[in-house]
């Protein structure tokens, strides 16, 4: 009752629980939609209201399990699934970096938990339907974007179900020579099989193995060694280029901005670079999307390029700090990799970025701009490869 008075009342409580009715109405109490569901519906946590029970429902149709007798799985998977459903609303794709990187993990941890309660296969489908359910009405852009959320976690399972198949066979293999699981193990694991820690750990729990003391702290020096050698391969990679970079790769930079944008431009914003490499001849570029391209949209997004290069549009550079480069609006996809003060390239009133260089003066110089293949390169993740003629 005293937490509905000052939800709802809008109640001053002072230590001593005295409530007084405050001047100034519309508290913000934190409490978050569910935990107002709680109370709003006298429930005693949040996985008995409607928000989690229609979801839990539907996972207690799939199972045999018993909901009373271990409610965990049950409420890490319907708490996971939500997350993953509304991350991929967002445009995130599951991948091993930031926002990707969590949403990697959620699905997975989706999938162990799954198969503890004998689920059948992709059965996260039938839960992210339902979850778009309840919160389509509320949340436009999960009912605008559920084939794009379907296809993020229907890809992420099935991949995750080879790699579980193989990786859990290792993991209990590499895991009984010692006894026990150590860093090196984990870190073997999840590098050769993509398999978090957290999972590899319940691998060892269910075999009746023990961990080693220090196996946390062992594991993520060597992630961080790992995520130190990856950086510097892609800080190489990206572009491959620098001050003393060719005329045509610095012609083949500035193109790939105008790509990017005119991607962000015909399949949306949820387009975001996630890897480039050129050459003198060529160029590479990555980008999260969960579909192949249709042949018209690659024509689109070719003419945009090129009528940008007509346009003759001056490429301006602009040093600033990394944190009014991002409030001006200009793009920013790998965080760990920039610095405090950046160099922002914007290109007309068409592209901003930031980035390290070089580019050429004015688009003109570019010739003619070209779309040469469009691939998969990974789960949500699409490559493109072109050129640039005279």
């Amino acid at each position: 009752i005293e937490v509905w008075n000052l939800v709802f009342n809008e109640y001053y409580q002072d230590k001593d629980k005295k409530l007084t009715p405050l001047k100034q109405k519309g508290v913000d109490t934190g409490m978050g939609l569910e935990r107002l569901a709680m109370v709003s519906q006298g429930k005693k946590s949040v996985f008995e209201t409607d928000l989690f029970e229609l979801i839990i429902s539907e996972i207690k149709k799939n199972t045999t399990k018993s909901y009373k007798l271990n409610l965990k799985p049950f409420r890490i998977i319907t708490d996971h699934i939500k997350s993953a459903v509304f991350l991929a609303a967002e445009g995130v794709v599951p991948s091993n970096v930031e926002r990707g990187y969590v949403l990697r993990r959620l699905l997975r941890r989706i999938i162990r938990y799954g198969k503890s309660l004998n689920l059948p296969k992709n059965f996260s489908i039938s839960l992210t339907q339902k979850v778009i359910e309840i919160y389509k009405d509320i949340y436009p852009e999960v009912r605008l974007r559920e084939t794009d959320i379907l296809t993020v976690i229907q890809n992420e399972e099935e991949k995750f179900e080879k790699t579980l198949e193989k990786g859990s066979i290792e993991a209990a293999s590499q895991i009984a020579k010692t006894g026990k699981l150590t860093g090196d193990i984990a870190f073997n694991l999840y590098e050769s099989h993509g398999m978090p820690l957290e999972i590899s750990k319940e691998i060892a729990f269910e075999k009746g193995f023990k961990t080693s003391k220090n196996l946390e702290l062992d594991f993520k020096k060597l992630i961080k060694k790992h995520q130190k050698i990856s950086r510097a391969g892609r800080k190489k990679k990206f572009g491959g280029i620098g001050k003393e970079a060719t005329y045509e790769a610095t012609k083949l930079h500035t193109a790939t901005h105008l790509l990017h944008q005119a991607l962000r431009v015909i399949l949306g914003e949820n387009v975001k670079q996630m890897g480039s490499d050129i050459t003198s001849q060529r160029l590479r570029f990555d980008f999260s999307h969960t579909s192949k391209m249709t042949g018209e949209q690659i024509k689109k997004v070719e003419e945009i390029v090129n009528q940008k290069i007509k346009e003759d549009l001056k490429v301006r550079e602009k040093e600033t700090s990394y944190t009014d480069a991002v409030k001006s609006g200009a793009l920013a996809f790998f965080k760990e990799k920039y610095p405090e003060r950046v160099m922002v390239y914007s290109i007309g009133n068409f592209s901003k970025e930031i980035c390290a260089g070089p580019h050429v003066k004015k688009t003109s110089e570019l010739g003619y701009f070209e779309i040469i293949k469009e691939e998969s390169s990974g789960s949500g993740v699409r490559r493109i490869r072109a050129i640039l003629r005279n």
